[in-house]
């Protein structure tokens, strides 16, 4: 029966206050009791959650080197939704949704960043495409500190033909690119959008790039030629949730 493990206290926190019916049982580490420890396993007890104490060294063995804090959540798998999923999801989304689609982000460390920053951002939606995108594991998990359970992860199967029918909605498409002649703070960014970000290294794709409708990039001032591709996403999100802000003051 397939399985993931979130490891560390928040990622295990976050998992019992968001989505406790993933896991499956608890795993800490015998003779520690320290206050936040105690914390989550007075919310396993809440939730009926068997707890099974094991030594350390079991705990680091299953966390493969990361840092599992002494408590290590066995639970069911995450996973992406389908893209049926997708129309009911901006439906419910207002006048103005914020979507991240992140076009072939392939490392989970990254993904999990984002998922966190979209999480905090406010973000509708994320969108990937199903080849070529990292997989919501257990890193994905740890990474972003409880926000890839709450998050929509959707998945699709072409994405420029995606990116079409949120044009049809009426979302304009904006892309990131290094070489893009307007910056993020020049254009408006405060209506519906769908921030596109490309993959680590190469960018987006010849057909999603072309599927955009304007193309912006972050002004550097330093020797670094660009940034890694979460603290991008971090940076173009957060300007666009600053418009929104604004122009919602404005009336």
């Amino acid at each position: 029966m397939s399985q993931t493990d979130i490891f560390g206290l928040h990622a295990v926190t976050s998992l019992l206050n968001r989505n406790p019916g993933r896991v499956r049982r608890l795993l800490v580490q015998q003779g520690r009791g320290d206050e936040r420890l105690q914390s989550v396993l007075d919310k396993a007890e809440a939730q009926g959650i068997k707890v099974i104490e094991e030594p350390r060294q079991q705990l680091d063995q299953r966390a493969g080197g990361g840092r599992h804090q002494g408590v290590i959540a066995e639970c069911e798998p995450l996973k992406a939704l389908n893209e049926k999923a997708l129309g009911p999801l901006l439906d419910f989304a207002g006048d103005a949704p914020l979507i991240l689609v992140l076009d072939g982000v392939t490392d989970p460390h990254n993904l999990g960043a984002c998922l966190r920053t979209a999480d905090a951002a406010g973000a509708t939606v994320v969108i990937a495409p199903k080849d070529k995108s990292a997989p919501l594991n257990a890193t994905v998990a740890k990474v972003a500190c409880g926000a890839a359970e709450v998050v929509p992860y959707v998945q699709v199967t072409n994405l420029a033909r995606t990116l079409q029918s949120l044009q049809e909605r009426g979302i304009w498409i904006t892309g990131t690119a290094g070489e893009a002649d307007g910056s993020l703070y020049e254009v408006d960014l405060a209506g519906p959008q769908a921030l596109v970000m490309g993959a680590e290294g190469k960018g987006m794709r010849r057909l999603t790039r072309e599927n955009c409708d304007q193309l912006i990039s972050i002004p550097m001032a330093g020797e670094v030629s660009s940034l890694n591709v979460s603290v991008a996403t971090g940076v173009c999100l957060f300007e666009m949730v600053r418009q929104r802000q604004l122009k919602a003051a404005q009336g």
